[in-house]
C-alpha cells in the first residue's frame, strides 16, 4: 500500500543516513568535538538493506544516501551494490548520494557501476584557506580530485553551496563559472538551525537566498524553471550562460506543501520532517521480527504522524524552530 501522509502527499523519496561520522567538521553542521554514536547502535548493512527494501515495496522510488559522510562507512559499497537490484527491477528509479567529496577519488567508478548516475557534492568555497576554515579538517585539493574522478566515471555532479554571510558572498560569480566550465548544476542552500554549534553564531551565518538572488540579477538574467528533481529546490536558468541553478530556501520560502520525503537515521529513527523533533522507531520492529509486517506497520504509523511543515525562522533575530539534533544526525 502506498505511503500517503495526512495531507495527501505521496511519499516517494527516502533520505537514509548510513553513519553519523564524518571526516570534516563543517561549522554549520557539527561542533568540532563531536560525540558520535556507539557503533552497536547503528543499523548493520544488512538491516539497512532490509529497511530500504521495505520502503521500495511501499512505493519509494528515489533513495538518497547521506551521513555524516556516507563514504566513510566501512563496507558501504556492499550496500550500494545490494540496492542496485531494485534499480534492475524498476522498483527504484534513482539511487544517489550526498557527499563532501573527500572519498570520491576512491569510490566514483564503483558508485557508477552500482547504478548511481548523479551525486550531490557539498562545496561552499573554492578558496583553499576558507575551505579549511569552514570544514575545519578538510583539504580542497582532495575534493577537487574527487570531482574529477566523479566526472571521469560518468557521474553527473551537482554542487551544494550553503550561503554563508561574510564568507562566500564574494564567490558567487566564481562558483557559477566553475560549474559552467565543468557542466555541473549548482544549488544554493540557506543555513538551517540544526544542533548546538557551541560558539558559532548561526544568525550571523545566515544569508537569505532572496538577497543572493537579488545580487545575481544585477549582472545576470534569471528565468524561473518548472523543473523538479524530487527534492525541495526551485530552479532558474541563467540566460547569460545557459546553466541551471537551484535555490533551497527553508527559511525565506519553505517547500513543505510539496514534501514527498522522509529521513531515516543510521540508528533507525524516522523523521518525517527535517524541521520537527517528532520521530518514530524503526530499529525495534526491524530487530524483533524476521518478517517485515511489524516494520511496515511502523512505517505506515510514522507517515501518519507527518506534520504539515517546519517552523524554521530567523526573522525575529533568534533561531526560531531550532532542532536539538545536528544536521549530521538526520542526514540533511
Amino acid at each position: 500500500m502506498a505511503l500517503i501522509d495526512p495531507f495527501a502527499r505521496k511519499i516517494t523519496y527516502l533520505r537514509l543516513s548510513v553513519t553519523d561520522r564524518c571526516d570534516f567538521r563543517c561549522v554549520y553542521c557539527m561542533s568540532e568535538n563531536m560525540q558520535f554514536l556507539p557503533k552497536r547502535d547503528l543499523l548493520s548493512l544488512e538491516e539497512l538493506d532490509r529497511l530500504c527494501s521495505a520502503f521500495v515495496g511501499l512505493g519509494v522510488e528515489k533513495l538518497r544516501i547521506t551521513g555524516g559522510e556516507p563514504l566513510v562507512r566501512r563496507g558501504i559499497m556492499t550496500f550500494f551494490n545490494a540496492m542496485a537490484r531494485h534499480l534492475d527491477t524498476g522498483g527504484l528509479q534513482e539511487l544517489t548520494l550526498t557527499t563532501n567529496g573527500s572519498q570520491l577519488h576512491r569510490f566514483a567508478a564503483d558508485l557508477f557501476a552500482a547504478g548511481v548516475r548523479r551525486i550531490n557534492v557539498s562545496l561552499d568555497t573554492l578558496d583553499p584557506e576558507k575551505f579549511a576554515r569552514v570544514t575545519r579538517w578538510g583539504k580542497l585539493d582532495t575534493v577537487l580530485r574527487g570531482l574529477d574522478a566523479a566526472q571521469a566515471a560518468g557521474l553527473a555532479v551537482k554542487l551544494n553551496v550553503v550561503a554563508l554571510k561574510d564568507f562566500n558572498e564574494d564567490e558567487i560569480d566564481t562558483l557559477l563559472a566553475f560549474c559552467a566550465d565543468r557542466g555541473m548544476d549548482l544549488t544554493f542552500i540557506e543555513v538551517m538551525p540544526m544542533g548546538d554549534m557551541g560558539d558559532t553564531d548561526r544568525i550571523g551565518q545566515y544569508w537569505a537566498l532572496s538577497d543572493l538572488r537579488r545580487q545575481m540579477t544585477q549582472t545576470m538574467t534569471l528565468t524561473d524553471l518548472p523543473d523538479r528533481t524530487g527534492g525541495p529546490a526551485r530552479y532558474v536558468r541563467i540566460e547569460n550562460t545557459g546553466q541551471r541553478v537551484g535555490f533551497i530556501t527553508p527559511l525565506t520560502h519553505n517547500f513543505c506543501e510539496s514534501c514527498n520525503r522522509v529521513r531515516v537515521t543510521c540508528t533507525g529513527e524516522i523523521y518525517t520532517c527535517l524541521g520537527q523533533e517528532g520521530k518514530s522507531d524503526l530499529r525495534g520492529p526491524l530487530r524483533t521480527s524476521e518478517g517485515d509486517d511489524l516494520l511496515i506497520d511502523a512505517i505506515h504509523n510514522a507517515i501518519g504522524l507527518k506534520p504539515k511543515g517546519h517552523d524554521f525562522d530567523y526573522s525575529r533575530g533568534n533561531e526560531g524552530g531550532k532542532m536539538s539534533r545536528h544536521m549530521s544526525h538526520t542526514g540533511g
